[in-house]
């Protein structure tokens, strides 16, 4: 996760490794993918179906392959969309470019490079004492601000400048452990899983505004924590309460510092405790490769499933449209040119970040409202072909309804704050 300089980008290893990967088995990944889901699915229905003892005896199979009928539905969904896509059977609705295509060509192979990577060296993360040390360090910014522990700032870096889905599976793996309660890990994996740094600059090239980057960003990372202040304290996420997974309450001196330390010494101290009660070489691997399963496995079939039907409802109906209505005579508030166009952009941001993007350019011709355009879609954060989809596929505490919800606070949270600093920039 060190921030590192390359090809005239900041980036962060774990990227570049994924990258490479994706490069090293090139056109082969988009067969390996189908396989992953349609294996998966096949596996899961027979469990379900035949309920065999060693799967349900052993606690890490059983999660995997045991699920409920809502997770199977969505893997054998998941399998019908990947199987048409990848042979191009069927209806061009299902397997163009605009939709299951962009998810099995375009998103999917990213996610599984990411995934394997991430997944592999997280317990270089979770188990030396860094997130005691940098939590205790910065609890007392994150605590009063966000009301949130310390630690939750290394979820934010870690999406900032790698990944917004790195930032969803530490969460989710923090809270499984019970780092996080239920209210924290759902504000944490719905406001802080930001996009890097880089995708932000794909974003912002989209609109051609390239030479505005500096701009653009700094107004995007304004937004983002007025929204990150604002939206926790309103419904959904002031409704989530303050248990731990197992239900068990947060105490509420559980951070306080003892008093014959100071920060920094009890910081180093919790890292040190941490990082001797690891068990070695044999458990990092182990943990390593549970990890990569549970992401791959479980989570890409979702992703298939509701990435695609969410960019179905974009592309094929007018259902976007007609939601953007009520946003017109804001944007006309705020003396933005091109509202009706405009509107149109807003919350189809829900189904795929890149596509509001996609719209300004094509049919907005006023520079300010692509530039408002391009950076809402930034900061409205969830969008279901990835982000929402790995939301709803974790074990953090949220559904898609409150997921639209959210998305909807954070459109409106952020709009005004966005539109201020492009009249100032045009």
């Amino acid at each position: 996760m060190t921030p590192i300089s390359y090809q005239d980008a900041v980036t962060i290893p774990v990227a570049l490794l994924a990258k490479a990967l994706q490069a090293f088995i090139g056109d082969a990944i988009t067969g390996l993918l189908t396989v992953v889901v349609l294996v998966m699915a096949v596996v899961s229905l027979a469990v379900k179906l035949l309920r065999p003892k060693f799967i349900r005896k052993d606690g890490f199979l059983n999660n995997l392959l045991n699920v409920n009928l809502f997770w199977l539905s969505m893997r054998l969904l998941g399998a019908v969309f990947i199987f048409l896509t990848y042979f191009n059977l069927g209806t061009d609705v299902i397997t163009s470019s605009e939709t299951g295509g962009l998810v099995l060509n375009d998103l999917l192979p990213t996610l599984f490079c990411v995934f394997f990577f991430a997944g592999l060296l997280l317990p270089l993360l979770l188990n030396f004492g860094l997130l005691e040390l940098f939590g205790t360090l910065l609890t007392t910014i994150m605590r009063p601000l966000f009301n949130l522990p310390g630690r939750s700032a290394i979820d934010c870096v870690a999406s900032w400048l790698g990944d917004g889905s790195v930032g969803i599976l530490l969460t989710s793996k923090q809270y499984e452990d019970k780092y996080y309660t239920q209210r924290e890990a759902a504000i944490i994996g719905t406001t802080f899983s930001a996009v890097s740094i880089t995708f932000s600059l794909v974003v912002i090239a989209q609109v051609k505004l390239e030479a505005m980057f500096v701009q653009f960003y700094l107004t995007v990372c304004l937004a983002g924590l007025v929204a990150a202040v604002v939206v926790p304290r309103l419904p959904p996420l002031r409704w989530k309460k303050d248990n731990y997974i197992d239900g068990s309450p947060r105490q509420e001196h559980d951070e306080a510092i003892p008093e014959h330390h100071h920060v920094v010494s009890w910081g180093f101290h919790l890292a040190m405790e941490k990082a001797s009660n690891f068990g070695g070489v044999k458990q990092l691997i182990t943990e390593g490769g549970k990890n990569v399963i549970d992401m791959i496995f479980g989570i890409i079939p979702v992703v298939m499933a509701i990435g695609t039907t969410a960019l179905i409802i974009a592309e094929h109906t007018p259902i976007f449209n007609y939601l953007g209505m009520p946003f017109r005579p804001l944007l006309e508030l705020l003396q933005l040119p091109e509202a009706i166009e405009a509107s149109k952009t807003i919350v189809v941001g829900f189904a795929d970040m890149f596509i509001p993007s996609i719209l300004a350019n094509d049919a907005i011709h006023a520079d300010i409202t692509r530039f408002v355009i391009a950076a809402l879609s930034v900061t409205q954060l969830i969008y279901m072909s990835e982000v929402g989809a790995l939301l709803i596929g974790s074990k953090i505490p949220v559904n898609a309804g409150e997921l639209f919800v959210i998305f909807l606070l954070r459109t409106l949270v952020t709009l005004p704050v966005i539109a201020g600093m492009a009249h100032l920039f045009f």
